[in-house]
């Protein structure tokens, strides 16, 4: 435990360092912290700091920096969250009027790009359960059926049908409504459990189809489901702290493109509440050692689908960049419940 000047001196030594990205030494402590100490004094509760891993002093100054822990410290005990303005709010809300509910995951990304100058992640774990919100059947020929899957978000699968059976329209509309009516927001899970006693009250000939149709709508919808909306991927290139490390920028690149362990990340984020903070290695991801990820999970209906996401450096203004992400992922939340 700190005691108050402590967390005084701490929390006046990273907002100086992220305001200004240079080691803090004992005059700028002494200078912004309001407190009547000597240099002396700041000194020693500086190396105290330093003992306890909240701080470390880099060779070239005499100031100092706080360490992974000490940001953590940081965001846990001391940080203040600086509501966004009602301008930037209205500039949100606009963005979140649309028809498309692809182009609102684009919108949020490029939202979250825009306004933190970090990178914007938008995520739908591919894992999600798989559900239809309606289907349709269309004959293309003899023996190929167009299937037309819509899912609750209103995205739209199209899948070819090879079938062994010439079926009429009025079949195909038959078993199109069976399917609707009866399955239509059920878990691909739970279809299954009930396929096979359910369809043994049809005629044998559309059972077949049926069958077919629901297995491919969920290989389909899961398919689809994997969204991963990156952007602003070359604002980090103009972060002082990462523009000097092209090595370590190239790897994160490298993870973008990947996708792969930043799902993961993303996943884990999703199943906790509200917003996530994960500073450097507390990831898991080696790659995101010298970065920081501040992340929400959204909603449509009530149930969590996705998260909405910003990767920056450590050294980021997270008292602005918290509010962000969380206001993102309740209008997006609210949008795409909406739609």
């Amino acid at each position: 435990m700190l005691n108050q000047r402590a967390q005084i001196l701490l929390k006046t030594l990273v907002e100086r360092y992220i305001r200004e990205g240079q080691p803090v030494g004992s005059r700028s402590l002494s200078k912004f912290s309001g407190l009547d100490l000597s240099p002396a004094t700041i000194r020693n509760v500086m190396a105290d700091l330093e003992k306890m891993g909240l701080v470390t002093s880099p060779h070239t100054s005499s100031g100092r920096i706080p360490t992974r822990q000490g940001y953590r410290f940081f965001v846990d005990t001391l940080l203040i969250i600086k509501p966004l303005d009602t301008i930037e709010i209205n500039h949100l809300e606009n963005q979140f009027h649309l028809n498309n509910p692809s182009r609102l995951r684009n919108s949020a990304s490029q939202l979250l790009a825009e306004l933190t100058h970090f990178a914007g992640v938008v995520v739908t774990p591919k894992n999600g359960s798989e559900v239809f919100r309606y289907i349709e059947f269309m004959a293309l020929s003899e023996k190929r059926i167009l299937l037309i899957i819509v899912t609750p978000e209103g995205n739209v699968q199209n899948r070819v049908l090879f079938v062994d059976k010439i079926y009429s329209q009025k079949e195909l509309i038959e078993a199109a409504n069976f399917i609707n009516r009866n399955y239509a927001g059920c878990a691909l899970e739970e279809i299954r459990g009930r396929l096979q006693e359910e369809l043994k009250k049809l005629h044998n000939d559309m059972t077949n189809l049926m069958t077919a149709a629901i297995e491919i709508s969920g290989e389909a919808i899961n398919e689809n489901n994997e969204v991963v909306v990156i952007t602003g991927e070359h604002n980090l290139l103009d972060v002082r702290d990462l523009a000097s490390n092209m090595a370590s920028l190239k790897r994160l690149f490298a993870l973008f493109e990947r996708k792969t362990a930043l799902l993961k990340l993303m996943e884990s984020s999703r199943k906790a509440q509200g917003v996530q903070i994960f500073i450097g290695g507390e990831s898991g991801v080696v790659t995101l050692d010298e970065y920081s990820v501040v992340t929400a999970p959204y909603e449509i209906d009530g149930k969590i689908v996705g998260t909405v996401g910003v990767v920056g450096p450590t050294r980021m203004a997270y008292e602005r960049i918290i509010p962000i992400v969380d206001i993102t992922a309740k209008l997006l939340s609210n949008a795409l419940s909406y739609h």
